[in-house]
Order: C-alpha cells, then sequence, then structure tokens
C-alpha cells in the first residue's frame, strides 16, 4: 500500500488536497512506516499505531500522512526501502515490526527521527546508548522476549502431564534467532526437557517443520516470537490442530484463533504506544529526550476450548493466573 501523488515542502511536510480559500496552501507532516511483513498481515497493529497519533493529535489524513512501505517478509529489502523514505523527506520513520526495520532505518539517516518497536535488547542490538538515554535520533518501544521464554516452558510444564520433549519454531532469517535459540536451550535445561529446534523462515519451511514432528513426535512445542510466525498464525494452530499438539504462543491472537496458550507482551500495545512517542515527536519532542518505553505487562491467555480438544485438563493455579479463559 503506497501514497503517491504528495509534493515535498520540506522535511516532512506535504500538501494534501486542493489549497484552502485565499489560495494558502495547509502542510501535514508525514511519517514513514516502515515494516518487514506485507500490508495485509495483522492490520489491527497499523490501527493501533494509528490510535497512538490520533491521541497525541495527529489523525491519518488530517493532521498527518503517512507513507507506507512494506517488506513482504523479505527482510533484505529494508535498507532500500528506508532510504527511499529519507528520499522523500519524511518527517519521522516508524520502524516497526522487529529489529530489522531499526537497524535499516538507524543506518539510513542520522537526522531524521526514528521510533521503533522490537522485542529484543535495543542496546545490545545497538539501536540506542541505553534506555534511559537513547542518544541520537532513535527511541522506541521494546519487549524483552528473552525474559519471557523460560515462563513458557514452565507453564507447558504445568499444564502437559510427563512433559519429556519440547519443539522450538524459530525463524532464521530473524536478526534475534541467535538469542532466542540460545533463551530456549536454557529454559529447557533448566525444565529437565529435550528440546527438538525447527527452523522455519517461510510458509513452505513452516509446512516442512510440522512434516517433520509426525516424523519424530514431540509432547509439546513453542513458537518463537517473530512477526513473520504471528502474520501465519492461522497456519500454524491448523498444524498444531491437525497433529493434536499443544502449544505455546508469543500471542493472543493466535490463542484467540484456537492455538492453546500463550504468554507475552501486548503488541497491539506497544503499536499504540510507539503511535504516541511519533505524534510526541512530531509536537516537538526530541527522540533523544524520550527513554525506550519497556512493556512490563505480560498476559497469559489460555484456550479452555483447545485444551479440552487436546485432552488436557487446566489446573487451577494456570486458570487463576490468566489474564483471560476462552470457554
Amino acid at each position: 500500500m503506497r501514497r503517491r501523488g504528495f509534493l515535498i515542502l520540506s522535511a516532512g511536510a506535504v500538501t494534501v488536497g486542493p489549497p484552502p480559500a485565499g489560495g494558502r496552501e495547509s502542510a501535514v507532516p508525514v511519517i514513514g512506516f516502515l515494516n518487514a511483513q506485507r500490508a495485509s498481515d495483522r492490520p489491527f497493529l497499523v490501527d493501533a499505531f494509528r490510535r497512538g497519533l490520533r491521541e497525541a493529535g495527529y489523525a491519518e489524513g488530517t493532521g498527518v500522512a503517512i507513507e507506507y512501505r512494506w517488506a513482504d517478509g523479505q527482510a533484505d529489502r529494508l535498507p532500500a526501502l528506508a532510504a527511499e523514505l529519507v528520499r522523500l523527506g519524511v518527517g519521522l520513520i516508524a520502524a516497526t515490526g522487529g529489529n530489522d526495520a531499526g537497524l535499516a532505518a538507524k543506518a539510513a539517516t542520522a537526522e531524521i527521527p526514528i521510533v521503533f518497536t522490537n522485542g529484543d535488547d535495543p542496546v545490545r542490538i545497538g539501536l540506542v546508548e541505553s534506555l534511559n538515554r537513547p542518544g541520537g535520533n532513535v527511541t522506541g518501544v521494546s519487549w524483552f522476549v528473552g525474559e519471557l521464554t523460560a515462563k513458557r516452558f514452565e507453564f507447558l510444564k504445568e499444564l502437559v502431564p510427563d512433559l519429556a520433549t519440547v519443539a522450538l519454531l524459530v525463524n532464521p532469517r530473524n536478526a534475534e534467532f541467535g538469542s532466542q535459540s540460545a533463551d530456549a536451550q536454557k529454559a529447557a535445561r533448566a525444565s529437565g526437557v529435550e528440546l527438538l529446534t525447527l527452523e522455519a523462515g517461510s510458509e513452505a519451511e513452516i509446512d516442512a517443520a510440522f512434516s517433520a514432528l509426525e516424523r519424530q513426535p514431540v509432547d509439546a512445542f513453542v513458537v518463537g516470537a517473530d512477526p513473520f510466525f504471528s502474520a501465519r498464525a492461522e497456519r500454524i494452530v491448523a498444524h498444531a490442530a491437525r497433529l493434536g499438539l499443544p502449544a505455546v504462543y508469543s500471542d493472543s491472537n493466535s490463542v484467540q484463533i484456537g492455538g492453546l496458550m500463550n504468554y507475552g507482551n501486548s503488541i497491539p500495545d506497544a503499536y499504540h504506544r510507539a503511535g504516541l512517542y511519533a505524534g510526541r515527536i512530531l509536537g516537538g519532542a526530541r527522540p533523544r529526550d524520550l527513554p525506550v518505553d519497556v512493556l512490563i505487562r505480560f498476559e497469559l491467555v489460555i484456550n479452555l476450548r483447545t485444551a479440552a480438544a487436546l485432552g488436557l485438563v487446566v489446573p487451577l493455579t494456570l486458570q487463576v493466573a490468566a489474564d483471560e479463559l476462552i470457554e
């Protein structure tokens, strides 16, 4: 989804529609929205970003224009798309959907403000100097996926009797691949279970990964936190149902459509907060003065219907701990 026909007046200003009475042109700021996925993937996240902008006083179409650039699942396209947004002279880049978009935007400009969303440590990967003092032109919203992995294994252990073998589905094309795999290995050892790692970075590889589980059965599986997997939740949930496998996901949408359980941050909340930050920066705030917004609220959602279909009894302790039970 690309918007054309804008006349760039200055960094971040465009004319929209005909000049008002009196012949004067009205200008609105322009945001470049950069994302590694497809425009059709999880549109509710874009809606959450727009909602944050509106709450900050910038409604798309009247208070702000947005130039969308989607990499269609091909992370290697992000640097060129980021450079294109810089050439357009946008006033801010919202680099969403993970590390790759943020790093591509940062490599493309040291002047245009950048607001990222990601699930890794932004200091460790070089996006910001520190959480409290980001420095430079970059700030954003982050959630630390690795810190949640051990808890996901604990919940699986509590839910699945005699849990012995767990499969981990991870995307080797994700910049967080190495850390996610290492965190899962550590959590598996702590839980006393054997870990089988399956890699998938395309829909065909997702199908092949589940075919491998037919030949090498496991007791349950964990889906790595990845926007590529979240956008293909229906496919993954269907495979889990076909094989009768309990699974824990990183996003609640997977559980709403039939997955068993998720434990993680609210990603729509992250996009909403990124929209709020973008609005503050358009209003004059400097990225270097806005600490990275770290999500600290976690949600546990359990689908009781799916548990019953798998022959699992959800312990009362888990039911009490859950933020939402789907019955």
